[in-house]
């Protein structure tokens, strides 16, 4: 009997190990797939503006590529933001970028050059539009910033496209009722905790580094943006329909929001390349970002946002067809 007892807890821990193995070969499936060396050579991506969710996200995903392609050189360029973004990788300036969805299709709409090349690797994490003013200040709605020092974001980013609209809902000009500034997340905060401009606008994940450390020694609120103001927003064409109203959760900012959510809106961003990028280069890169999604989402917090379940809806733009094929090895 302890033979035949001895001969069955063999063959199960035989069967034990055997899943165990098959279980390994699965994960290496997934991390790096077997049989292929991984791509070379240089890439270059284009970020955002110190400080900014784009500019941590690009430089925690080199780190990340540089695991599964120790031989690919990833170069960062910073950047206005998503204008400057779209265009630049539209005209071969550099391989791939993050961009906000309405500033793509801006692009496209405005005929830019080389718009037909652009492809989607992955649809990534929204961004929540910020508008921020001193605990103090008299200003409670868009309307009010009227004959105001506003910042509405260096001139190729996507915080200028989105400021300029919203101001143009509420009937402002963004170059004649304001007085207009430059800055962005890297400058505006100092700005205004130095009593130089009245409020900034700001479009970035949750939370933006940059304003969790004004939140350290500034106390400041946001203005809210309504859905019916949303609503008026959706009049001004095409482009403006991948906004959708929101609220930024109560614990994005802490003290700033008091416990409180505040009405505004939000965009999705996605990664882009071009058509002619290579292939097999595409799917490994799309691999990483998918799976790295924990790791950069532990010091990037809107990445963890990152699913494979929505990471294919890259509109305006089509798929790449490496992205294409590296969700469709790990369809269910």
């Amino acid at each position: 009997m302890s033979k035949v007892l001895s001969r069955i807890g063999r063959r199960r821990a035989l069967q034990g190990a055997a899943a165990g193995f098959v279980a390994f070969g699965l994960l290496l499936w997934w991390l790096l797939p077997l049989g292929e060396e991984p791509p070379s050579g240089t890439i270059t991506f284009s970020t955002g503006t110190p400080r900014g969710v784009y500019q941590r996200y690009g430089t925690l995903l080199r780190t990340e590529l540089s695991k599964d392609m120790p031989n690919l050189e990833v170069r960062l360029m910073t950047s206005d933001g998503s204008q400057e973004n779209v265009a630049r990788v539209a005209t071969g300036e550099v391989d791939f970028t993050i961009a906000a969805a309405d500033a793509v299709e801006t692009y496209e709409l405005n005929n830019g050059p080389g718009a037909d090349r652009l492809r989607g690797v992955a649809r990534l994490y929204d961004d929540y539009v910020h508008l921020v003013v001193p605990r103090g200040s008299d200003i409670q709605s868009v309307a009010d910033l009227r004959g105001r020092r506003v910042a509405i974001g260096p001139p190729r980013s996507g915080v200028r496209l989105i400021a300029t609209r919203v101001l143009k809902t509420a009937g402002i000009d963004a170059q004649q009722d304001i007085t207009p500034l430059s800055d962005g997340i890297d400058t505006g905060p100092n700005r205004l905790k130095r009593d130089e401009i009245d409020a900034f606008f700001w479009s970035g994940g949750l939370p933006t580094d940059g304003l969790k450390q004004l939140a350290d020694t500034f106390d400041f609120r946001f203005v809210p943006i309504d859905a019916d103001f949303v609503s008026e927003l959706h009049r001004q064409g095409r482009a403006t329909h991948y906004y959708r109203s929101t609220n930024m959760p109560e614990s994005a900012y802490g003290t700033a929001q008091n416990g409180a959510t505040v009405p505004t809106m939000a965009v999705s961003n996605v990664l882009i390349t071009r058509k002619d990028m290579d292939p097999e280069l595409i799917e490994w890169l799309t691999r990483t970002v998918i799976k790295s999604r924990d790791g950069i989402g532990a010091h990037v917090h809107s990445a963890q946002l990152v699913d494979l379940r929505t990471a294919i809806y890259t509109d305006p733009l089509p798929l790449h067809e490496g992205a294409r094929r590296y969700y469709r090895s790990v369809k269910p």
